[in-house]
């Protein structure tokens, strides 16, 4: 499974974590002061912290700092259009790594046409007074209009999913409150008139984020859309240059590459086929790797649930079940991050290879008194926003409010669904504060889950890619968490092994 993932040297590894000390603190960037407020601003208590290792290496890059000492696999004098690839362990802050330094570019180009403009507008009251004094008798021209498309952002930012397009929003949305630029999130889950609004305002746009389908199907009725674009960012680019988002992704890239200044491909695993895919199309890519990527953070354990025991035989969905409630009825977990001595409710993502696995295994978990829903891409966007509000810590609204909205929206109708080797029907036992979500590699790529302590592998993941995706759920900005495979009769118990091997000896996958 391995083989699935591009080598990353140990020398290269070596070499970054040496630039990586240059910078200790987001005061030792040369980001505008307006950024650096706004980081305090959106961002309490991050003053008091260091960077992320993915902030560490990305950001003074994306800079233009002089003088840095990070190393790209191919050195060339600089060229008209800037590419990167950011690869960063899951939870390692990538949204801010690449979103500051846009920002600040923002600021730096409205700055510059500002003087601009101003110099402009001397010249022409000079050109004017000037023909006044010639000609006393012409009359003064009409005003000429100043409008501008509005559909024409400075930057755009490409996700796989509604519900990143939305975590990357409101991290943007935080930051424009003092920088002031305008961002536009826009996904299959608004309404056409809410994305005409945002889109098309008459204030303009600076930042627009999006999925490449809908902004590809924008951009072919209305091409000016990506007529100013100097910035992209292709987020989780190992999903969105696979063969399902390619052609889209693409299409919105080849539109921009006539303004493009800077491109940015941000992953947390560098596959094999994206690997050969930037070696032909970005030769000269410069390539931002942190120290410990495609490695599973070591404050992340895992356990080994062998389900053809006893008391399973056999039986996965009693053994999920089982492994729930023992995490339920556990003591509280200790949160140091949040100065909890416990976290209330305790919040489970179940990861399953199929979809249609997604329902038949929340539906027994509700059977059993579990607070399970699934999550997949058919799931009602309501119900999805709903349920990830409280898994993603997104909510806007007071503990009280959060817990009796999570109660009423997200909590699942009890289906009876008769098991075998138990009496389900008619259980009325129910495992309090534990909320369980059932999903796919769906609910694995970019989204935030800090208020997730466990993750329990249902399937085997098929891939090397997977694993890392999935565990990279929990343990996310320094946080702790416990991930727990299901090996089956017919799963790849020798790939678990090495998987666990290598996250106790806290080297890469690769």
């Amino acid at each position: 499974m391995q083989r699935t993932l591009a080598e990353v040297p140990y020398g290269t590894r070596s070499s970054v974590k040496k630039g990586m000390q240059e910078v200790e603190s987001f005061e030792d960037l040369p980001l505008l002061s307006t950024v650096q407020d706004a980081i305090k601003d959106a961002l309490p208590g991050l003053e008091y912290r260091i960077p992320t290792p993915s902030q560490r290496v990305a950001i003074p890059a994306l800079l233009g700092m002089e003088g840095k000492k990070w190393r790209t696999r191919n050195p060339v004098a600089k060229r008209e259009l800037e590419s990167y690839l950011l690869a960063a362990e899951t939870g390692s802050g990538k949204t801010l790594a690449y979103l500051l330094p846009i920002v600040d570019a923002i600021k730096r180009e409205e700055a510059i046409e500002a003087e601009e403009k101003e110099r402009e507008d001397a010249v022409k009251a000079a050109e004017a007074q000037e023909k006044k004094r010639d000609d006393i008798f012409e009359l003064e021209p009409p005003p000429l209009s100043k409008a501008v498309d509005p559909a024409r952002p400075r930057a755009i930012i490409l996700v796989p999913t509604a519900e990143l397009v939305t975590q990357v929003g409101l991290v943007a949305k935080s930051l424009s409150h003092v920088a002031k630029f305008r961002t536009a999130p826009i996904s299959a889950a608004n309404t056409p008139t809410v994305i005409r609004k945002r889109l098309f305002s008459e204030n303009g746009v600076d930042v627009v984020i999006s999925t490449p389908p809908l902004l590809a199907s924008i951009a072919e009725s209305n091409p000016n859309i990506l007529s100013r674009v100097t910035h992209m960012v292709i987020d989780e680019a190992d999903s969105l240059l696979d063969r399902s988002f390619k052609p889209s992704t693409t299409e919105i890239l080849e539109r921009a590459t006539p303004s493009l200044k800077k491109l940015v491909l941000c992953s947390a695993t560098i596959p094999r086929y994206l690997d050969k895919y930037l070696a032909e199309h970005f030769p000269f890519m410069n390539r931002l790797v942190t120290p410990n990527l495609h490695a599973i953070p070591r404050r992340v354990q895992l356990g080994v649930v062998d389900v053809a025991k006893e008391p399973y035989r056999g039986n996965k969905n009693l053994a999920c079940a089982d492994t729930i409630w023992s995490i339920g009825k556990s003591n509280g977990d200790y949160d140091p991050s949040e100065g909890k001595e416990t976290v209330e409710t305790k919040r489970i993502m179940v990861f399953v290879n199929e979809r249609e696995d997604t329902e038949r295994v929340s539906q027994y978990l509700v059977t059993k008194g579990i607070d399970a829903m699934p999550f997949h891409r058919d799931t009602d966007p309501a119900r999805q926003a709903a349920t990830l509000a409280s898994f993603t810590g997104t909510e806007k609204k007071s503990k009280k409010d959060m817990e009796k909205e999570g109660d009423s929206e997200s909590k699942p109708v009890k289906v009876e669904i008769a098991d075998k080797s138990s009496p389900a029907s008619g259980n009325k036992r129910h495992l309090p504060n534990t909320k369980v979500i059932v999903t796919t590699d769906l609910g694995s790529r970019g989204i935030d889950t800090v208020s997730v302590r466990y993750v329990i592998l249902y399937d085997v993941p098929h891939t090397t890619i997977d694993f890392i995706h999935r565990l990279g759920r929990t343990g996310r900005m320094g946080r702790r968490g416990r991930g727990i495979v299901l090996v089956g009769p017919g799963d790849r118990s020798d790939v678990v092994k090495e998987v666990r091997e290598a996250m106790f000896r806290g080297e890469a996958l690769i």
